[in-house]
């Protein structure tokens, strides 16, 4: 089902984002409040994709059409930035779902306190990308649900895991967690109850904060 999208922030984040949402066959549009940056990207995207101003500014909102916009996703480099864009979305514009990049993680309880459905923490994910190189097993959030209450996690499976030779239906996953996606030799596959764990596997879980201390200790108890 094609979506009305609008991306707030011309950087690397929100032309990768649109590339993709456009290859998807969404209506996108990219608020970018540089002029010099807005040309270059209307040259890159399309001019139909490309819209120069502030995406703070409830005029500018106006104009780009927020409220009949399906999702608003703001991820400039500024989180104060990010923040007020997506609560004007969702307090003026009645916008159904928003997501906020998130540079600074102390700043995620701020954004889930004033409703933001998600937040990206683009530290978070460095951080994960970095320290699977240097600890397997761990367990490592890279991102939030439901404003905060789900928390989507990942690790890397070593062959002294506990998990390694088990199959999905062999494990018990604390109370509303789930197993949703696996990463293997490079590629992504969905996960059954057949599915066996290997060494060296990314499993990808949805947990809710409140267990995830459970869930850790699934993943990271390891053989002796």
């Amino acid at each position: 089902m094609s979506m009305y999208i609008i991306v707030v922030g011309g950087g690397n984040v929100g032309v990768q984002l649109t590339k993709r949402l456009i290859a998807r066959g969404h209506e996108v549009l990219m608020l970018e409040k540089d002029s010099r940056q807005a040309q270059k990207l209307g040259n890159l995207l399309g001019e139909k994709h490309i819209m120069h101003g502030d995406g703070c500014d409830i005029l500018t909102q106006k104009e780009a059409g927020f409220k009949r916009a399906d999702i608003v996703v703001s991820v400039t480099g500024e989180d104060e930035d990010n923040l007020i864009c997506c609560q004007l979305a969702k307090e003026v514009w009645s916008v159904n779902r928003v997501v906020a990049r998130v540079n600074d993680p102390a700043h995620e309880a701020v954004f889930r306190e004033i409703g933001i459905d998600d937040t990206v923490s683009a530290t978070g994910i460095i951080f994960s990308l970095i320290d699977q190189q240097i600890a397997s097993d761990e367990l490592i959030p890279v991102g939030h649900l439901h404003k905060g209450h789900v928390e989507i996690v990942e690790s890397v499976l070593s062959d002294r895991s506990r998990l390694v030779g088990k199959a999905v239906r062999d494990i018990t996953l604390p109370q509303g967690s789930f197993i949703v996606y696996l990463f293997r030799d490079g590629n992504g596959m969905q996960v059954n109850g057949d599915t066996e764990f290997r060494t060296d596997d990314m499993v990808v879980a949805m947990v809710p904060s409140a267990r995830a201390e459970e869930l850790r200790t699934v993943f990271t108890d390891v053989n002796a």
